[in-house]
């Protein structure tokens, strides 16, 4: 097969759900012996990178501002996709599927997939209008393509009662973190190895850092919990430049809250075997992949109360109520005060990534999804043509 993946901002990923789940599908794909070509920015992907472990990476322009960046690439990417004779093209996220109309329209020989990943308007970095255009962007994506591709449950039933389509549950995936990485590489921030609790995250306001910071911060000043303690907070800012000067204001002259910026490979790999326990606190979620890295690495998770958190850890971890400040002191203190708890819980998180979260099995579900489309694609327009030899009597 040949397979377009249009929508992210490219690979390999750095930071972004979307950018991880492409990364991990595509590069799978290609090691099946499929033809794979992934649209990238290359303000994210580096211009001279023209393949990576066996994906063709597409480089297109685009500008990069917050309401242009993601629309404009796809619509380049969309029309250049219509002379590639490709035989799936996979679409993600809200905005980049409502241009799938277009090679369903065109391209009538091709199948149009796309991951229904997040409600991607709950979003607050958003304006109206540009909330809008994600509700118009919810609407295409599960009206539009030949098949699509929930990654949980409730995103599937919210697209039953509120559009009346139905929806392919296939999760995202996660890869398990083999070996402890050293935290000598991050000597200035003086961490100790099941001294800190982490979270992995982008700096925008739903994703309710701010709120982590605020208890981490009061358990500290009211000294329930030792001194020694810390709270790691990996990932950048996403066209929020306001709120992480916001997040920097609120940290200031502290030492034990530590914005570490956006960490990756190895660096982030050491983070998640050396932490605590992981706390996801945001607001809004689709399925989140820092969350299912976490487990996969055999922590503990402690999660704000959304459905999909909740859906996630699979009744294991701990649970407090979203944006209760206090309420979150109050887990916190509690998992520093219960190691037995913590560890069980971080081992349960192994064995439910195991099951429930392997990358091979889930582009193994997802190939026979591009399979099924195209060969159901083959027999419509095999009857299309038949309808209309017998219209124009040619038999």
């Amino acid at each position: 097969m040949r397979i377009a993946y249009i929508g992210q901002k490219g690979i390999p990923a750095k930071i972004g759900g979307v950018e991880r789940y492409v990364d991990e599908v595509a590069v799978r794909m290609a090691k099946k012996g499929h033809e794979v070509f992934v649209y990238v920015r290359s303000h994210y992907t580096p211009q001279n990178m023209k393949s990576y472990k066996g994906v063709k990476l597409v480089h297109l322009p685009t500008i990069k501002t917050k309401h242009l960046d993601a629309i404009l690439h796809t619509f380049f990417s969309t029309i250049h996709a219509l002379f590639q004779n490709y035989d799936a093209i996979h679409y993600h996220s809200l905005g980049p599927t409502s241009l799938s109309f277009v090679p369903k329209i065109f391209c009538r020989k091709t199948a149009i997939i796309a991951t229904y990943q997040s409600q991607d308007y709950y979003q607050a970095k958003w304006g109206f209008l540009a909330r809008l255009y994600l509700r118009f962007g919810e609407f295409m994506t599960l009206h539009m393509p030949d098949k699509v591709i929930s990654v949980s449950e409730i995103l599937r039933n919210y697209g039953l009662k509120f559009y009346r389509k139905d929806s392919i549950i296939i999760p995202n995936g996660v890869t398990l973190f083999r070996k402890a990485g050293s935290l000598n590489i991050f000597k200035k921030w003086d961490l100790k190895r099941g001294r800190y609790f982490l979270t992995v995250s982008r700096l925008v306001p739903h994703k309710e850092i701010h709120t982590l910071i605020k208890a981490f911060a009061s358990l500290k000043t009211m000294k329930k919990i030792d001194r020694d303690w810390k709270l790691v907070i990996a990932g950048g800012g996403s066209y929020t430049d306001r709120y992480v000067k916001e997040l920097k204001d609120m940290n200031r002259g502290r030492n034990d809250v530590i914005l570490a910026g956006v960490q990756k490979g190895e660096k982030l790999a050491a983070l998640l075997q050396n932490a605590y326990a992981f706390v996801q606190p945001s607001r809004s979620e689709g399925l989140s992949l820092a969350l299912l890295e976490a487990m996969g690495a055999g922590l503990a998770p402690l999660v704000s109360d959304i459905p999909e958190n909740m859906s996630a850890v699979k009744g294991n971890g701990f649970i407090f109520r979203t944006g209760d400040v206090f309420d979150l002191m109050n887990k916190i203190e509690y998992l520093v005060n219960n190691p037995g708890k913590v560890k069980k819980a971080g081992q349960k998180s192994i064995e439910i990534t195991k099951d429930y979260y392997n990358w091979d099995k889930i582009v193994k579900e997802i190939e026979a999804v591009y399979t099924e489309a195209i060969e159901e694609k083959s027999r419509k327009n095999f009857r299309r043509e038949i309808n209309f030899a017998r219209k124009t009597r040619i038999f």
